[in-house]
């Protein structure tokens, strides 16, 4: 049915009503948001608001303090080495306007001889070397040593991530002796470390120094459990040990997994004829040949008397056969002591399916036994090649 004009009339109106209505409360939301902003500006300027900003920012600094505390507190959680440096590490660079931080040790408490231990963050290690963390040429102690870098023009326009300066403090245990070097550094533009960066990498140092110490101790300890006192390869229990380890781990990744275990022939004979004494160096001697021949990831072991062993993790039969061959030269190749030539019986073996570490072991020791039946420096593979 058609509305008549009085109907339409009414509803017209109650329409503008209606919209008058959601306009006046409009209103009323935005005065409303104005008032509160209002107290809150004269406060930014106000006494009050001044004391408010430096409440803030004193729970912002709490809160700093509390999270460095939190991080001092976590380097001297762990014993292990590799994990201790990386917190401090860690920590350093997460200092305000470091980039780059690097931990020098000396091989050794004592500094010792040999190459020093790098650990970085933020800088690959042939950089790191090349960074100058000693201490003053006088040998007397600092509290600090700044670093800073001059460039070219042309340096800095071609490469702005240039290591510009830095600061080193150094690293004390306990009793206060000095174990290394701590350092931070900054890329991109001149400055110098202020006393509170300082006072920071000072405090993180005196926190970290005790705890490397510790872990580098425990390390030196574990290798010790870890080796043979006469011929510095690992001894029969880390065999074992990281044999079922690496046996697991090919398992699990589908990797292939080789091992080779040989002896030195006649080595009785050699006992009997030059006396025990002489026969230990023969066996460190051997021990230093095989030693310089085996790649980076394989372990090397002496198993037990004169009985050695070579685990080759991600390897074929064809690399413990070509392994055994460069240890073979190597011994036998240049005289060792009275002998012109001293030989190595080998057996070879390889992984197979859902085999453990005990049954890998025996198959490659009875393919020892199996070569040294068939003459001197020979082997054979436990699966009847060779």
């Amino acid at each position: 049915m058609p509305l008549s004009e009085d109907s339409a009339t009414w509803i017209a109106v109650g329409l503008a009503l209606g919209a008058l209505v959601v306009a006046l409360a409009f209103a009323v939301v935005v005065l409303l948001a104005l008032r509160r902003k209002a107290p809150a500006r004269a406060a930014e300027t106000s006494p009050e608001g001044s004391e408010a900003r430096e409440l803030t920012r004193a729970l912002e600094e709490a809160r700093e303090e509390a999270r460095r505390a939190r991080e001092l507190g976590d380097i001297s959680t762990s014993v292990d080495l590799d994990a201790v440096l990386n917190r401090v590490l860690e920590t350093v660079k997460g200092l305000e306007g470091v980039d780059a931080a690097m931990v020098v040790l000396p091989q050794g408490r004592n500094g010792g001889d040999g190459e020093p231990i790098f650990a970085t963050i933020g800088m690959p290690t042939e950089e790191a070397v090349r960074q100058p963390v000693a201490g003053p040429p006088s040998g007397q102690s600092a509290r600090a040593v700044r670093i800073a870098y001059s460039y070219t023009r042309e340096e800095t326009e071609e490469d702005g991530k240039l290591i510009r300066g830095g600061v080193s403090v150094p690293l004390r245990d306990e009793e206060g002796a000095p174990i290394g070097t701590l350092a931070a550094f900054w890329r991109g533009r001149d400055r110098e470390a202020t006393d509170r960066e300082l006072a920071h990498l000072e405090q993180l140092a005196g926190r970290a120094g005790p705890a490397i110490d510790n872990a580098r101790r425990f390390r030196e300890v574990r290798q010790l459990a870890d080796h043979d006192a006469l011929t510095n390869l690992h001894n029969r229990r880390y065999f074992h040990e990281t044999l079922a380890r690496e046996c697991t781990r090919a398992h699990r990744y589908d990797r292939r997994l080789a091992l080779v275990v040989f002896d030195i022939d006649d080595f009785k004979a050699i006992n009997d004829r030059i006396g025990h004494l002489a026969g230990d160096a023969v066996l460190a001697a051997v021990a230093e040949r095989v030693q310089s021949v085996v790649r980076g990831a394989d372990i090397a072991c002496r198993v037990g008397g004169d009985e050695f062993a070579v685990i080759l993790p991600e390897s074929t039969l064809g690399d413990a056969e070509q392994l055994y061959r460069r240890v073979q030269f190597a011994v036998a190749s240049r005289a060792l002591g009275p002998f012109e030539r001293i030989y190595l019986s080998a057996g070879l073996a390889e992984l197979r399916g859902e085999e453990d570490a005990k049954t890998f072991f025996e198959r490659a020791d009875e393919a020892l036994y199996r070569a040294k039946e068939t003459g001197k420096g020979r082997f054979s593979a436990a699966n009847g090649l060779g």
